[in-house]
C-alpha cells in the first residue's frame, strides 16, 4: 500500500524526497526484511502469552525421544506469527497488481487456514491425528489447481525473448552499456517451459509430455502443467510439514531455502544476469524477491522463539503455508526442477517416510513381521533413537537435537549454493 501510495503521488506530479527508492527492489526488499523482523519480535511474545493463556499446547507423542517431556505443553499454532510477519510487509511494499504477489498471498492465506484448522482439531478436540488426510490433500489440491490455471490464463506470466534485429510484433528497448547505448528488440511470449538443471540446452517444454497434435496437444499440455504444479504444491508443503519435528529445524531450513529462491528470482528477473547465465528472462519477478524478503525476515524473527529449547512451535499453520510459498515461488521463476536440490532436506524427509511406511507394509505382508529401514522416520528422528531391528544403524550413537538441527541447516546452505551454481556450471 505504501508502494501504491508513492506511485499515486508520482502520477499526480507530487515530488516527495526519496520517493524514487520505491522503484528499487533492493530498498523494498530490505524494508520487508526489517519490518518482518520487527513484527515477529513485537507480536511474538504477545501471541505466545495468549496461546499459553488459552492452554494451546502441543500434544507430544510418547516416542521415547530426547526432550519429549520438556516439550509437553509448549504452545503451538505459532505459525500465526510467521503469517502476519509475511503478509503485513508484503501488503505495504509489494506491487499488489502483480499476479505473482497475488498468488503468493493466496497460497499463504489458504494453506495457513488449512494448517490452522488442522492444529485446532489437534489442540481443542485432543485428536492427535488432526484433520483427516483426504480433507487436507483436497485443500492443497484446490490451491495447486488455482495457481496452475491462473499462471496459464494470465498475460503477466511470460518469458521475454531478445533479438538485435526487429521482427513483426516486437518492441524496442534501449540498453545502456559502458559509455554507449544499444537498441535491441524483444517480445513477451506465453510459454509452458521450464529450466532443466545441469544441461546446457536447458529448456524443457511441457508439450513434450503431451500426446497428439494441434489443439488436443495444447489442451493435454495445459492439463499436464496444472497436474505437475499441483503435485509440487502438495509435495513441498507436506515435505515442510514432515520436517517440522525439531526446535528450529523447519524454520531455519526454510529461511535458507527462501534466500535461495530469492537469489534465483532476482537473477531470472534481471535481463543482464539472465543473458549472461543463459537462463530464461522472466519480467517482473522482482516482486517475488520482495515477497521472499518478507518470508526470510518472518522466519528469522520466528526462529528467535523457536530455536532450542523452543518457546513456541509453528504447527501446521506455519509449515503448510511455508512449503506452499516455496513451491509456488519456484514454479513462477521456472525452477521447479531444482526443488529436489535446494529443498533437499524436505525431499529426503518425505522420502524417508515413504520408504519406512511401504517397506514395513511389504515385509509384514511377506513375512508377518514388519521390518523398518530407519530407526525412526522422518529422517531427523532416525538420529535420535536406537532401534536394533532397523536395517540402517548408522550412526551408531544418539545425536543431540540441537546438533541435528544445525547440521541440517549447513546441508541446506550447501544445497542452496549448489542450486545457484548449477546456473553457471552448465
Amino acid at each position: 500500500m505504501i508502494y501504491h501510495l508513492f506511485k499515486w503521488f508520482e502520477s499526480i506530479g507530487l515530488d516527495i524526497p526519496g520517493a524514487n527508492l520505491m522503484n528499487y527492489i533492493s530498498f523494498r526488499g530490505t524494508a520487508c526484511i526489517i519490518l518482518a523482523l520487527i513484527i515477529a519480535f513485537w507480536i511474538g511474545p504477545k501471541i505466545i502469552r495468549k496461546l499459553q493463556q488459552k492452554q494451546i499446547g502441543e500434544t507430544i507423542r510418547e516416542l521415547g525421544l530426547e526432550g519429549d517431556e520438556q516439550k509437553k505443553g509448549t504452545p503451538t499454532m505459532g505459525g500465526i506469527i510467521i503469517l502476519l510477519a509475511i503478509l503485513i510487509p508484503v501488503l505495504l511494499f509489494c506491487n499488489l497488481t502483480s499476479l505473482y504477489v497475488q498468488l503468493l498471498i493466496f497460497t499463504t492465506i489458504c494453506l495457513g487456514a488449512i494448517g490452522f484448522k488442522d492444529d485446532s482439531i489437534k489442540v481443542f478436540k485432543k485428536n492427535k491425528d488432526g484433520m483427516k488426510e483426504r480433507y487436507k490433500i483436497f485443500g492443497q489440491l484446490a490451491v495447486g489447481i488455482v495457481v496452475g490455471v491462473s499462471l496459464l490464463a494470465s498475460q503477466q506470466n511470460v518469458i521475454r525473448l531478445y533479438s538485435e534485429t526487429p521482427h513483426a510484433g516486437e518492441k524496442k528497448e534501449v540498453v545502456r552499456g559502458v559509455g554507449d547505448k544499444k537498441v535491441i528488440y524483444y517480445r513477451d511470449v506465453k510459454s509452458r517451459t521450464t529450466t532443466i538443471p545441469f544441461l546446457k540446452h536447458n529448456e524443457f517444454k511441457y508439450s513434450w509430455l503431451a500426446p497428439g497434435k494441434g489443439k488436443f496437444q495444447d489442451w493435454a499440455t495445459n492439463i499436464i502443467y496444472v497436474v505437475i504444479i499441483t503435485f509440487i504444491v502438495i509435495a513441498v508443503s507436506n515435505g515442510t510439514n514432515l520436517t517440522d519435528g525439531m526446535d528450529g529445524l523447519a524454520s531455519g531450513t526454510s529461511a535458507i531455502v527462501g534466500a535461495t529462491v530469492a537469489i534465483l528470482a532476482y537473477l531470472s528477473g534481471n535481463a543482464i544476469f539472465a543473458n549472461y547465465l543463459n537462463i530464461m528472462y522472466i519480467p517482473n519477478t522482482g516482486e517475488i524477491v520482495i515477497f521472499m524478503a518478507a518470508f526470510i525476515g518472518a522466519l528469522i524473527g520466528f526462529l528467535w522463539y523457536n530455536t532450542y529449547p523452543a518457546q513456541v512451535f509453528m504447527g501446521d499453520t506455519g509449515s503448510l503455508a511455508i512449503g506452499g510459498i516455496i513451491g509456488v515461488a519456484a514454479i513462477m521463476i521456472r525452477k521447479e526442477f531444482l526443488i529436489p536440490i535446494f529443498c533437499g532436506i524436505f525431499f529426503v524427509e518425505s522420502l524417508s517416510v515413504l520408504i519406512q511406511r511401504y517397506y514395513f507394509k511389504y515385509t509384514r505382508k511377506k513375512t508377518g513381521t514388519g521390518v523398518r529401514v530407519f530407526r525412526m522416520s522422518p529422517l531427523h528422528h532416525h538420529f535420535q533413537k536406537t532401534n536394533p531391528d532397523a536395517i540402517i544403524q548408522w550412526p551408531y550413537h544418539i545425536t543431540k537435537e540441537a546438533k541435528i538441527t544445525v547440521r541440517f541447516w549447513i546441508i541446506t546452505i550447501v544445497l542452496g549454493v549448489l542450486s545457484v551454481i548449477t546456473l553457471k556450471i552448465r
